[in-house]
């Protein structure tokens, strides 16, 4: 059966200054209760790349072993905290790794192979899989990394694949390797095609839309969603949609990012029917 896994939100309080311990499960609980199977933590949708070192690890050990099982996102700018963080999350118990490419700097292939390669042997046996997001990393990374990857190391288990349209997704569907889909207009697409589930950020605040997408193999309703969410600054809409359906969970993002104007919030709650902030 295709799995629904949600790229979770990141709890932060003081202004998006400090990690919110407490609303933690509360919130890794909601998604429960609608039907995700497992959370990615410190994602894009979880501002991971704008957390220290400490507060990632902090972050991945107190969801470990709480109400949903951890895909705990290690990527970094630098191989050493990558896969020092790749370390750290097996030890804790994680249920697998993903490593998105490094942003900044566009490595070749052999520079990622080594970053990759590095990561994954630094939390083996522990499932491995390549988070694939252009848009974040500033290049794709080559199908070809991908394939001399699952020849290098053993734990190499599959993708996360955010990219769009379909059309950027297909030739990462590669023969024994688990892809998960990022872009939700693309799940009901990506199932017939073969993939594994999908790995989605309206599932942090919209759990059951991503559930019965996934389920139903129509993504229409979750696609749509998605747009309406992506009018405002993301992460803070997410939050607040969180917060009005009655999760602990502040709308504090980590600055660059902003949060939502009294107007803002006002014209996202009004946009999103009834049903899905109840």
């Amino acid at each position: 059966m295709p799995r629904t896994i949600a790229a979770a939100l990141t709890p932060l309080r003081d202004g998006g200054a400090s990690l919110d311990d407490e609303a933690l499960h509360p919130y890794l609980e909601f998604l429960r209760d609608a039907g995700i199977e497992a959370a990615l933590l410190l994602g894009t949708t979880g501002e991971g790349i704008l957390l220290s070192f400490p507060e990632r690890k902090r972050a991945i050990s107190n969801a470990i072993g709480g109400p949903l099982p951890v895909l705990a996102h290690c990527g970094a700018q630098s191989t050493a905290d990558t896969a020092a963080l790749a370390a750290h999350a097996a030890e804790q118990g994680a249920e697998a790794v993903a490593v998105i490419a490094p942003p900044y700097f566009r490595l070749d292939e052999d520079a990622l192979l080594a970053h990759f390669a590095e990561a994954a042997r630094a939390c083996a046996p522990l499932p491995f899989y390549v988070y694939e997001l252009e848009a974040a990393s500033g290049y794709a990374i080559p199908v070809s990394v991908v394939e001399r990857l699952r020849e290098t190391v053993d734990n190499v288990a599959g993708m996360k694949v955010s990219d769009s349209p379909f059309a950027k997704v297909a030739p990462y569907m590669l023969d024994g390797l688990d892809v998960f889909v990022g872009a939700e207009a693309l799940i009901g697409e990506a199932l017939s095609a073969g993939a594994a589930g999908a790995v989605s950020g309206l599932a942090s605040a919209f759990p059951e839309v991503v559930v019965d997408a996934v389920r139903s193999g129509d993504s229409t309703a979750a696609g749509e969603l998605r747009a309406v969410v992506e009018r405002f600054p993301r992460h803070a809409a997410l939050k607040a949609v969180v917060a009005a359906r009655g999760v602990p969970l502040r709308e504090d993002v980590r600055r660059p990012l902003r949060g939502l104007t009294d107007d803002e919030r006002r014209e996202l709650l009004a946009s999103i029917p009834a049903a899905q902030t109840a």
